[in-house]
């Protein structure tokens, strides 16, 4: 399935609210992408990642619409040589391969554009097809941390994969 990564623009977001609005989706991620996911939480978002320059979240787009999102994050202080790589993409498009292409391409602009040498990601230990997206792309495991997190009312592991810049 053919997508590319684009800077956000306001147009996406009656479709990025109508795919970010999905408690699946949610799940998955940080409490700061809420379920439900309103027009306000959009226009925040979209706000947020067209602020910076160089540009570090794009749209995932299919066929014209905002689908998804896939953000490079670089840290401060003595994590300032790494960045975090966060994304989602929407139901409907699951299992197309999407995200495997998406992660390489944001991982290469990712080094190119920020001084960085380390990306990394945290899965938790309950989504195996992140983990599995992620080792597909190059990342290694770098650790398991048992119960560390609080989503939903009960603990989850926090697994961490991370890639270095060659």
């Amino acid at each position: 399935m053919h997508f590319t990564l684009r800077p956000f623009t306001i147009n996406d977001l009656e479709s990025f609210v109508k795919y970010a609005n999905n408690p699946k989706i949610a799940n998955n991620l940080t409490d700061k992408f809420p379920h439900p996911y309103t027009i306000e939480h959009g226009k925040m978002f979209i706000e947020k990642a067209t602020k910076n320059n160089p540009t570090n979240i794009f749209a995932i787009d299919i066929n014209g619409e905002a689908c998804g999102g896939i953000g490079i994050h670089p840290q401060d202080d003595v994590q300032r040589k790494n960045a975090e790589l966060g994304y989602w993409l929407a139901e409907p498009f699951w299992g197309n391969g999407i995200i495997s292409k998406a992660i390489p391409q944001i991982v290469e602009y990712g080094f190119k554009n920020f001084d960085i040498t380390r990306i990394y990601a945290r899965p938790y230990g309950t989504n195996a097809a992140s983990q599995r997206v992620l080792e597909k792309a190059g990342f290694k495991l770098e650790g398991k941390f048992e119960k560390t997190l609080f989503k939903n009312g009960e603990f989850l592991d926090e697994w961490i994969y991370a890639v270095r810049k060659k």
